[in-house]
This record gives structure tokens, C-alpha cells and sequence, in this order.
């Protein structure tokens, strides 16, 4: 702005001169106006008028000239008074953004969607940019999300990504033409995020699917985010290594890394967040970072892999992950402990946690779901239908494991097991896990079967603190038994985080959604969270405004715009990006 000072001086001063030696020519009338950018076009028109002017041609010129001369000098002003009074919607110098103080998102027209996926075609080929029906509705939705898309959120079309490379030069032709894009990997996530709220474009990642590196020494692995969990496991097991996330069947690490999730193994591995090394991100402009190099601890600088995981796709978009693998128990076991109540499954949780006992994996499951396993045929032996623990008791020996089985024996005895039954042979162990990790799918299937065709199912998760597990099961399960829904209850026991699966018609749904309501506000209130495991995405917004404040949220928000000031990545996810959408609106508290 220094030199614009200097321009302005400069002009003035030979303003001065051109007057003094054009006094015989009629001078040019002012214009009236009140405002400066006017003044500053009077001037601009008196430097143009020379002492030898003749004719009107030569007028008309100057004339044309001067008004140039007055817009550029007009703009130039503008663009200082912006620098020295910047609009609060522009440059906000708060710590966070208010939904309030923003304007909303502005995204490329039918026409300029079309131009991009021209650009996207040569860059891409044609054969990487598909618009099939087919390919668009199986990337914007799926029957056991628990929000669905409207008619007008759907992706224009859907763009395959194959390399980091090639995910910069797709996010740099986004950023251009200000098109919106949602990642989308394996598609098993459940709260809506990856519906394209604001069309766009969806970015399939699952073509990436390659392990890249394997650090056995150093238990890491590099893998690209279209990589199964299962697949991972598989390749693992040859190394007696294992991940320790476990969530439900066909999700990738992309997605895996978005909600940061976590699985069956979490009380004993951790969720995402403890077990992702480093990140490779591309950014809302194409620019590629690397959070971290491979070490498993690091004090340098932020931690940019933290703030990545759990974000939904909304700050980046995951292209490679440096994950922290574990030494496989070389003995373990699993065991199913039948209980009389869910209060007595959850107490036996409790203590187990509270003395230390470090068990590989502690899943609750009650006595609807039991029945619904036993419906589904998806297992060879039948059991009780009442509350369940699902125990992996693992250790370096079978003497450890054989005294960690008695410890657990004798805590579930005390509160009052009715049946404890152990693996003996791989296939049983495999059979008996597998009655939990069907949970879902057996669920669906009694739904279809004994209810209707067209049932609908809300899955949904909440956690607390462990101490008030027992208190949170059994005011939830009483509280949908008393709705007259069917449903059933499974739950992360070891870590407090356990979901429920609704069943009901498609005109139950406002009783469906009261009943997550106060299962999540439960949960809040007892110093939980509205989602263990699961994510934010479009569903639990208003839930997260409720659970943090909105000063937190707004902080969220402050960093997403920082990051993607276009507000391109996964539009309407954790958070409103647009002041004329009100998460809280959509919420129905009863």
C-alpha cells in the first residue's frame, strides 16, 4: 500500500502540471457526487486534459482514458480500505468462526460442473469419469444408512482416483471451478457422510488398494485407503501381526481413518486415533502433505495426523496411511458367558475393567439380538437368548490364559452367570466370534423376514464413561422396549461405547428418531458422547453442537475454512458450513 501512496502523490503533483499550462482550454465540468471514488475521477480527468486538445475524437479519448484511469484508481482504494477495514465475513479476527457470521458457500452452476468434468475427462479419460445411475446412487447412499439423501443431493458424477498424483490434479481442477467433492471408499459408514448434500462430484478411492510397505521390524505397514480391514488381516496374518481396528465387514482404511473408528478390539488396541502413525493428505487445492515421517512417538510440531483422523473428509483427502500394527497373542481364546440381565452383563464389564485385567476384546450383546443370531442360521449351535458377553482372552502362554479364563469365571459368577461356554478348536473360536460380528446382518434379515419386506433399520452408537454403562444399557433397553419397536443392542463393553439397531416402518420414523434422540441426550448426560465409534457426518450435527458447546464447534469451523476456504470438501459434514442451515433444526427432543 506504500506504493499506491507513492502512485497517488505522483499523480497530484502532475495533476498541478497539466492545469497550469491548459488554463486557455474550457475546463471539463465536475461531476457531482458525494462520494470519493467521484473526487478521484475528477482528478483523473483533469490530468488528461492537455494544453494543445482539439477536435471531439481526441476528446472522446481522453475522455475513455480518464474513466479508465478513475475505475483503476477507484479499485485500487477499494481493495485499501478492505486491507485496513477488512469485512468481519471476509477476514474475521475472532479465534472462531460463528455459523452467524458467515456467508454462504458459493459452488460452481450445471454449466461450470460440466465444464470440469470436461477438464476432469482429459486428465482422467473418459473411462475414470462415470455418470451411470448405477454408479451415482451406490455412492450417495445405502439401505442401513440412518439419513438418506434427498432428490437434489446426489453427485453429478462419479470421478476414480488412482494415485496421489492423480487425487492432486482431480482436487486442483475441484478448487478451480469450485465443484464439490465427497471421498468415498468402501461406503459402510452410517450417518450420512458421504451423501452429496451439494451434488458435485464423488471421489472413488477404492481402486487404491494396494499394501505398499511392510515394516515388520519396526510394526508398521503403509497402505493406500482403498484397502479392506479383512483384506489387512489376512495379509497380516502370515507375519503373526494383526491391526488392531476391527469394524464391521468391507470397510477401508479411508473411510476407517474419516470416523476414526474403531471395532471389537478397542479395548484393547485402541481406536484409529492410537493407531495411525503418519497421513498422506491432499489438500481442497491439490497441495499434498505428509503429517509425520514413520517413528512411534514424535514431539515436533502439531499434530496434523490427529486433527486429519476423525474428520470426515471434510480437511483432506487420505491417500496413504502409515498404520501401528501388533504381535498376534500366540494363545487365545474365546469365551461366551450367558447372563439373567443386562445390569449383571455390564456390572461383570465394569469390574473386569476396574481391576485391569487386559482381555483382547469384551462385546455385549442382549437378549433380542441373541434370538435374532440364533434365527438367522448363521451359526451351528444355538444359545441362550439372554444378555451375552463375547470374550478373547489372550496371552504369551497357555498357563496365563487358562488364569486370566478363572479370573473372568470367578468376576462373572459373581454377578450371576448362568452359562459360560469356551472354544476349544480354531473353527469354534472362528463360529462363535462370528455369531457378534453378524450382529447387524441378523438383525436386518429377522426385520425382513418377521416384520416386512420393507423395514427400515437406524443404527446408531453413543459411549460413557464405564462406570455408567450398566446405567445407560438398562434405561435405553427399557425405554425402546416400552416404544413397542424391535431393535437390538450390541456394545464395545470394554470401552463403553455400544450401539443399538432400530427396526420399523417407514411411517415409524419420527418414533424411531425420538427415541435416538433420547438415547443421545442420555449418553451426553452422564458425560458420554453422541458417538463412540460411528461419526458425526449429516445426522448428529445438532448432537455435537448439544455435546461440545457451540464455541467448540465454531473453533471446527474456524479450521475447516482455513483449510478449504472454498468449502469443497464433503460439504455439511460434523458442522454447517452455511448460516441458512440449522443443524439444531432438525432435531426432535421430546
Amino acid at each position: 500500500m506504500l506504493k499506491f501512496g507513492r502512485i497517488c502523490r505522483s499523480l497530484a503533483q502532475y495533476s498541478k502540471v497539466s492545469n497550469s499550462v491548459s488554463k486557455t482550454k474550457p475546463e471539463i465540468p465536475k461531476l457531482k457526487s458525494l462520494n470519493d471514488n467521484a473526487s478521484r475521477n475528477d482528478k483523473a480527468l483533469k490530468i488528461f486534459q492537455g494544453p494543445s486538445a482539439s477536435g471531439s475524437g481526441n476528446n472522446t479519448i481522453k475522455l475513455g482514458l480518464a474513466l479508465t484511469l478513475g475505475v483503476v484508481i477507484g479499485s485500487l482504494s477499494s481493495a485499501y480500505s478492505i486491507s485496513e477495514k477488512p469485512p468481519p465475513f471476509l477476514f474475521p479476527k475472532s479465534s472462531t468462526t460463528p455459523l452467524k457470521g458467515i456467508i454462504a458457500p458459493q459452488y460452481a452452476n450445471e454449466k461450470t460442473i460440466e465444464q470440469c468434468r470436461t477438464k476432469l475427462e482429459q486428465v482422467l479419460g473418459k473411462e475414470n469419469v462415470v455418470t451411470t445411475e448405477e454408479a451415482i446412487k451406490s455412492h450417495n447412499d445405502t439401505y442401513w444408512n440412518s439419513h438418506h439423501p434427498e432428490s437434489t443431493q446426489f453427485p453429478k458424477y462419479v470421478v476414480y482416483g488412482t494415485s496421489t498424483e492423480q487425487v492432486s490434479e482431480i482436487m486442483k481442477i475441484c478448487h478451480e471451478y469450485s465443484v464439490p467433492m465427497v471421498p468415498f471408499t468402501g461406503g459402510t459408514s452410517l450417518e450420512g457422510h458421504f451423501i452429496s448434500t451439494r451434488s458435485g462430484i464423488s471421489l472413488d478411492l477404492s481402486r487404491m488398494d494396494k499394501v505398499l510397505e511392510l515394516h515388520k521390524e519396526d510394526l508398521d505397514v503403509v497402505v493406500q485407503p482403498g484397502v479392506g480391514w479383512e483384506t489387512l488381516a489376512d495379509y497380516l496374518d502370515d507375519y503373526g501381526l494383526l491391526f488392531g481396528p476391527d469394524p464391521g465387514p468391507s470397510a477401508c482404511i479411508g473411510g476407517m481413518v474419516g470416523t476414526s473408528c474403531s471395532g471389537t478390539n478397542a479395548s484393547r488396541y485402541g481406536t484409529m486415533k492410537e493407531n495411525v502413525l503418519n497421513l498422506t493428505v491432499v489438500l481442497a487445492d491439490g497441495t499434498i502433505i505428509k503429517t509425520k515421517q514413520r517413528p512411534t512417538k514424535s514431539s515436533a510440531g502439531y499434530n496434523l495426523t490427529g486433527l486429519f483422523i476423525g474428520s470426515e473428509g471434510t480437511l483432506g483427502v487420505v491417500t496413504e496411511a502409515t498404520l501401528r500394527l501388533h504381535v498376534k497373542p500366540p494363545f487365545q481364546t474365546v469365551a461366551v458367558v450367558a447372563f439373567p440381565g443386562i445390569r449383571n452383563a455390564a456390572s461383570t464389564v465394569a469390574d473386569i475393567v476396574g481391576r485391569g485385567l487386559q482381555v483382547d476384546a469384551m462385546e455385549l450383546v442382549d437378549d433380542n439380538m441373541m434370538r435374532y443370531i440364533n434365527a438367522s442360521g448363521e451359526t451351528t449351535q444355538k444359545y441362550n437368548e439372554v444378555p451375552t458377553l463375547f470374550f478373547k482372552l489372550g496371552g504369551p502362554t497357555k498357563n496365563a490364559v487358562d488364569d486370566l479364563k478363572k479370573t473372568v469365571k470367578d468376576i462373572a459368577d459373581h454377578y450371576g452367570a448362568v452359562k459360560m461356554h469356551y472354544a476349544s478348536k480354531e473353527d469354534e473360536k472362528l463360529e462363535l466370534w462370528n455369531a457378534r460380528k453378524v450382529a447387524l446382518w441378523s438383525t436386518i434379515n429377522y426385520g425382513r423376514e418377521s416384520i416386512s419386506p420393507d423395514i427400515q433399520v437406524w443404527t446408531t452408537d453413543v459411549a460413557v464413561p464405564i462406570s455408567r454403562l450398566p446405567d445407560v444399557l438398562l434405561e435405553t433397553k427399557k425405554d425402546i422396549d416400552s416404544s413397542g419397536l424391535p431393535s437390538s443392542m450390541v456394545g464395545h463393553a470394554g470401552d463403553g461405547n455400544f450401539h443399538v439397531f432400530l427396526l420399523y416402518k417407514k411411517d415409524q420414523h419420527e418414533r424411531a428418531a425420538r427415541i435416538v434422540d433420547r438415547m443421545v441426550q442420555r449418553a451426553i448426560a452422564m458425560g458420554g458422547t453422541c458417538t463412540g465409534e460411528h461419526g458425526v457426518g449429516y445426522g448428529k450435527r445438532g448432537f455435537l453442537l448439544e455435546e461440545d458447546g457451540h464455541d467448540t464447534v465454531d473453533l471446527m469451523r474456524k479450521i475447516k475454512f482455513a483449510i478449504d476456504p472454498k468449502r469443497i470438501l464433503n460439504p455439511d459434514k460434523i458442522f454447517s458450513i452455511d448460516p441458512n442451515d440449522d443443524p439444531l433444526n432438525s432435531l426432535v427432543h421430546s
